[in-house]
């Protein structure tokens, strides 16, 4: 059977478009019943009876069979012996990636995660206390796939922000279980565990590590038990159970976000190598069939270019069946009046990934006002900003960068006010709060504040 990749083709000025762009686009948050019911009821037995719970739904799920929470946690000897084991140049590639993105998110605590204070004409002190939290979790997808660079993506910021304790957790099934798509007749006292991950972890100084997954090691690290210590943010990416979790968790603990499917929105001109194009659409795409791969273009031509790149290229790609899913279910080529256009529906659809592939991507960033990261230049492919450009690529989706932003150093600190009234000031503030709490009807709140006046607000 020939597959065929099929993108929507539309044209902004067709009597159908916003109907078309709109059905293109709608992608349900909404999760199954049956896992809300199931993760609720993991959670509450986790907090409940601790480790015992948490070895039972690690050997049901993951098949992998423990006597205690020991056998299942990954020691630092763990992680040099993995960093030694891989190729030299995946030693090499990793430890550049983790230069890269630990130098942008020092950067970045530099420009926005340090304390400030100044004083008024009245000599109080006021300002920001920043501070790290102490201890944090990151979940490390396992079992079908493996993210290293996820991994990176988010122990680095905690630890340029000054985070004590990263605990993570990393599924490592055994091959037949549920948790590798099997029945679960895959038993073992050891599952699969993936070296570059490890070798990550062991780069990225994770603290200690725990070969759990799914809802319960989500309720592990937010409740803690008598061996996986409490943690005050869970951040990471995961299947559906996982995100179940997180939403239930979050007032307990900190997440850094609820994330669907992956997307890229390439803005083109037209003078980009079409196949480059096409690539980056795949490169999206591949993750799975829910994923959104959307080009805007001016151009009617390039993108009949670019669809024959697609027919061309997808026979090589070895996740071809899941790029051909993806594509014709929910990605689009959309042909627009002009440059300007395309700008204002990218600001509408805000991509987790942005491309903007032009001789002059600089005349069209200011006009971008929506998107998880923007990749400026025929030559930033997407993929760079995925491994080792540096800024992170944990990013918002499914519209959220309308008023969210990537992982960032400061998702593991927290702010605190300083406020520090001279006996002039008290003169100043004492008299507005006074007169504002009397008029909310807070008695003890206006006196507290006229104790420091030296001549009191009487009261009404």
């Amino acid at each position: 059977m020939t597959l065929v990749a099929a993108p929507a083709r539309l044209s902004t000025t067709a009597a159908t478009f916003e109907a078309d762009f709109a059905a293109r686009l709608h992608w349900s948050a909404d999760t199954d019943a049956a896992i809300e019911q199931r993760v609720a009821d993991i959670l509450a037995d986790v907090q409940k009876r601790g480790d015992a719970a948490v070895l039972e739904y690690t050997a049901r799920f993951d098949g992998l069979s423990a006597s205690n929470m020991a056998a299942l946690e990954l020691t630092q000897a763990d992680f040099k012996a993995a960093f030694d084991a891989i190729p030299q140049a995946q030693r090499d590639a990793l430890q550049a990636a983790a230069k890269r993105v630990r130098s942008y998110h020092e950067a970045q605590k530099k420009a926005s995660g340090e304390s400030w204070s100044y004083r008024d004409e009245d000599g109080t002190l006021l300002g920001q206390k920043v501070t790290p939290l102490d201890r944090v979790g990151i979940y490390v997808p396992g079992g079908k796939a493996a993210y290293p660079s996820s991994l990176l993506m988010n122990a680095i910021p905690a630890h340029v922000a000054g985070v004590q304790e990263i605990i993570m957790v990393v599924p490592t099934p055994v091959r037949g279980s549920v948790a590798t798509g099997g029945a679960g007749e895959g038993t073992s006292t050891k599952g699969e565990r993936n070296e570059l991950v490890l070798a990550a972890a062991y780069v990225a100084g994770v603290t200690r590590a725990f070969t759990i997954g799914g809802a319960q090691a989500v309720a592990a690290l937010a409740y803690g038990t008598e061996t996986v210590p409490k943690v005050d943010k869970i951040t990471g990416p995961g299947n559906a159970y996982v995100a179940s979790a997180k939403k239930r968790v979050f007032g307990t603990v900190g997440i850094d976000m609820i994330a669907g499917p992956s997307e890229i929105l390439v803005l083109a001109d037209g003078t980009t190598p079409p196949d480059w194009v096409a690539m980056d659409l795949f490169s999206q795409a591949e993750h799975d069939e829910l994923a959104q791969s959307i080009l805007l273009c001016p151009d009617a031509a390039y993108l009949d270019a670019v669809q024959r790149e697609i027919d061309r290229l997808l026979p090589t790609m070895p996740r071809a069946e899941i790029i051909a899913k993806s594509l014709t279910g929910r990605g689009a080529l959309i042909l627009t009046k002009d440059m300007e256009e395309a700008c204002a529906i990218s600001n509408r659809i805000a991509p987790e990934h942005l491309e903007v592939s032009s001789t002059d991507p600089h005349r069209w960033e200011p006009l971008l006002r929506h998107a998880g990261a923007i990749f400026l230049g025929a030559y930033t492919s997407e993929s760079l900003g995925d491994y080792c450009a540096g800024p992170n690529h944990v990013l918002p989706t499914s519209g959220t960068a309308r008023f969210s932003s990537p992982l960032g150093v400061y998702d593991f600190q927290k702010r605190s006010s300083l406020i520090e009234v001279s006996e002039a000031g008290a003169q100043v503030l004492g008299t507005i709060a006074a007169e504002l709490a009397y008029g909310e009807g807070l008695q003890a709140h206006a006196q507290a504040a006229e104790m420091r006046l030296t001549t009191p607000v009487k009261p009404r």
